[in-house]
């Protein structure tokens, strides 16, 4: 049977993840270090997982209010105020979502309209673009340098803005370059962003996972911004929380109305476990300054030392990230594409990463690790790269 005449032609033209291709293909591999998916090997604290048990015994495991429990939203709205300077009312500006992922897919598909162009800065994650194709828009690349350090420089969000250019999504800190945007650099790109009357998505998914003592920087927190901006943050990267699927979007309530909307016939509600969770984790991190953000961060950062300072030495140039946890080294050197470097990689060394043309073109070049592992297994993972790099390069 023909099933194409029943496929959306716009949807199955899409191609499928480039991280998870790899990743699926290094799972039925025996001995394979995968540095490919970004999730923390961190197991989520106990003090939360024994609260989300409790209330599973206690028998809570109703719908909860479309836009998530009251109680999440108010811990939300503290915790955002207090280390981000952003203020939230919980009863009408927050969602509570099925993670980043959906408050992001909930924002494009509020927001755009067929023909609309939406600003993707890349390299960037491979869900953008897809997810505005999906909402019926058009992507628009916007090339970050690394010259620039991976920032989204004015001048070149300028020239990407036409006539249909309706929001700009930011992704800092970035994914899969470990670029930041400090609040200099953000403040920079206000004058484009009046000029043109855009909308601002703001991923900050990684907001607390900044090293060598950088500070945060919120778009939506700087001058006469707050209206223009959709702040989109989640539990997933900083509190090793990937699998319980909680995240959250907010900005001006007309526009968390529309997305709840969508929401609301499309999910119901995020799992409620998942948002007890989620709500044990601010209300701890409230009493002890997050430091259990704080434990995971330090030894990020130790492993993204070694990263950095391994690929060096074996003759790769690498970036320095100041957040995140990933690395984008580059390649070039071994006349090897990306794809090329990544499969043989995987099929010869068993070390899973990641082609950074899957980030956008301009990703050619280099790849993708995530230090999000244990030190024993990156330190495998790093000889057997210099293994590969000194065979390829002979």
């Amino acid at each position: 049977m023909n099933y194409e005449r029943f496929l959306n032609p716009t949807v199955a033209a899409v191609p499928p993840s480039g991280i998870r291709r790899f990743f699926d293909l290094a799972s039925t591999m025996r001995d394979t270090i995968s540095l490919g998916v970004g999730e923390p090997d961190f197991k989520t604290p106990y003090h939360i997982r024994n609260e989300a048990i409790n209330s599973l015994i206690d028998g809570e495991t109703q719908y909860t209010p479309n836009r998530g429990l009251l109680s999440l939203r108010k811990e939300i709205s503290f915790y955002l105020q207090n280390r981000f300077r952003l203020a939230y009312d919980p009863e009408t500006e927050i969602l509570v979502t099925v993670g980043a992922s959906e408050a992001i897919d909930l924002a494009l598909r509020a927001m755009v309209s067929p023909g609309d162009e939406v600003l993707v800065p890349e390299p960037s994650y491979v869900s953008y673009s897809p997810s505005v194709i999906f909402a019926g828009g058009t992507p628009v690349g916007v090339t970050t340098l690394e010259e620039d350090d991976f920032r989204l420089k004015p001048e070149h969000l300028e020239a990407a803005v036409t006539e249909k250019t309706r929001a700009l999504i930011l992704p800092y800190p970035n994914n899969p370059t470990g670029g930041i945007m400090e609040k200099a650099d953000l403040e920079a790109l206000v004058p484009v962003i009046r000029k043109h009357d855009l909308m601002v998505i703001s991923d900050e998914i990684y907001a607390e996972l900044l090293y060598d003592g950088k500070e945060p920087a919120s778009f939506g927190a700087l001058d006469g911004m707050w209206e223009r901006t959709l702040t989109i943050n989640g539990f997933s990267k900083a509190f090793a929380m990937t699998g319980w699927r909680v995240g959250y979007a907010c900005g001006p309530k007309e526009i968390i109305a529309v997305m709840n909307k969508i929401h609301q016939y499309g999910i119901m509600c995020a799992p409620r476990m998942g948002q007890v969770a989620a709500e044990e984790a601010l209300r701890l991190g409230r009493e002890n300054n997050y430091e259990d953000v704080t434990v995971m961060r330090e030894s990020y950062d130790r492993r993204r030392r070694l990263m950095v300072e391994s690929f060096r030495e074996m003759g790769l140039h690498c970036f320095e990230p100041y957040g995140a946890f990933y690395v984008f080294p580059s390649i070039r050197t071994t006349g090897l594409s990306s794809e090329e470097f990544c499969s043989r990689l995987l099929m010869e060394k068993n070390v899973a990463a990641v082609p950074g043309n899957a980030f956008g073109a301009c990703g050619e070049g280099n790849i993708r690790c995530c230090y999000a592992t244990a030190v024993d297994k990156l330190t495998v993972a790093l000889d057997r790269i210099a293994d590969f790099v000194r065979e390829v390069s002979a």
